[in-house]
């Protein structure tokens, strides 16, 4: 998300801080931005040493470039740098959340004092909140009430994700892609879900909806793209229900690959609900799909209203149980002209919202309003 955030700001308007990848070299060849690596990878930000490394770092940019507004792509890890840009320059920064991480903020607050002093300062001293969905936002007017700061509460903003239209679009041959992953022509309808393998997913429901939908469509097939440490139980699951020849769990897919995936596929579902501390605050997926020309089954949970227009690009169902998972998937499956009226739909709805341009003139005008102007002697 916010690679797609760089590409789109003003070439060199900003300096963007991160740690290490693998791929950096290559990948930050591919940005017109000022691109600043911690010298630790990534994954190690979060520890004592990281956060240390990376403040320091982030230090030493803000008294060479002079920024007058830091985003924050996550609460955490990178709120604490930014927090301490606004202590000790006075730098406004706005915080990107995403859901799942004020859930675990939310239930840190209640049990632990300094948990609500640690991680409320960090949301305290946020200029702006930007929220992925309605349901996003709400969850973080209440993590304000929590720390007694109800008057904060109209620092939320929210900016519904998007993807990439012509990246992902229909018409794309999925010849080869149907090959490599044995999703055989003639072999459907296929469902799709691409998603991590967790339970929060909805792709366990899916599984336990598909003898009912193949009672109803006996061609009916359900791929999923993806890892996760569920994969074992679901495997388990399938072979349960006796759904080996019917369900294929196709593991990592590339970047390449995935456009052409979707074009493969006759339905998308994304049955997701909350689980423990665990939900879709948005659902990027669903909008992938929707730019791909499929109609979508989604969960009513969390901010996926927000990504599917119920009755218009797809249909909300409960996503608790089977039985609506079920229903939700026959009625798609049995119509085509409604599945693709939905899908043309969905696709028309990327086109003029659900993309990233607009969600970077979004930002743009967000951090326009907390700007502070540069010092005078700056460059």
């Amino acid at each position: 998300m916010m690679g797609e955030l760089a590409r789109r700001y003003p070439p060199q308007s900003l300096v963007v801080s991160t740690g290490a990848e693998a791929t950096s070299v290559e990948s930050d060849a591919g940005f017109s931005q000022r691109i600043d690596r911690t010298g630790i990878r990534a994954t190690r930000l979060r520890t004592i040493n990281g956060l240390a490394l990376w403040t320091w770092r982030a230090s030493a940019l803000a008294r060479r470039w002079h920024p007058g507004f830091a985003w924050c792509g996550e609460l955490k890890p990178a709120g604490y740098p930014a927090w301490w840009l606004t202590r000790r320059y006075g730098i406004p920064y706005g915080v990107v959340v995403h859901g799942t991480e004020l859930l675990l903020l939310e239930a840190k607050i209640r049990r632990s004092r300094f948990k609500r002093w640690t991680a409320g300062a960090l949301v305290s001293n946020a200029a702006v909140l930007v929220a992925n969905s309605s349901w996003t936002a709400g969850l973080a007017r209440s993590v304000y009430g929590l720390l007694g700061r109800p008057d904060l509460a109209a620092r939320v903003e929210v900016v519904p994700l998007g993807t990439e239209p012509t990246r992902f679009r229909p018409g794309i041959d999925a010849t080869a892609v149907r090959q490599k992953y044995g999703l055989g022509v003639g072999t459907g309808p296929w469902l799709l879900t691409v998603a991590r393998l967790e339970w929060h997913k909805g792709i366990d429901m899916t599984i336990l909806a598909l003898p009912a939908v193949r009672a109803a469509v006996p061609a009916a097939r359900y791929a999923v793209a993806g890892l996760g440490p569920r994969r074992p139980q679901l495997e388990a699951l399938i072979a349960e229900l006796g759904l080996g020849d019917a369900v294929r769990l196709l593991g990592p897919v590339s970047d390449r690959d995935l456009p052409a995936l979707y074009n493969a596929a006759d339905l998308y579902v994304g049955a997701s609900r909350r689980h423990d501390l665990l939900v879709e605050g948005f659902g990027i997926s669903l909008v992938e799909a929707s730019a791909s020309g499929l109609a979508v089954v989604a969960g009513r949970s969390g901010g996926v209203p927000d990504a599917v227009r119920d009755g218009e690009t797809g249909i909300l169902v409960d996503s608790t149980a089977p039985e609506p998972v079920a229903a939700g998937i026959i009625d798609l499956l049995r119509s085509v002209e409604r599945r693709q009226a939905m899908g043309a739909a969905g696709r028309r709805a990327v086109e003029t919202y659900y993309n990233w341009d607009r969600v970077a003139r979004d930002f743009i005008r967000i951090d326009a309003a907390f700007r502070r102007p540069p010092p005078r002697a700056a460059h």
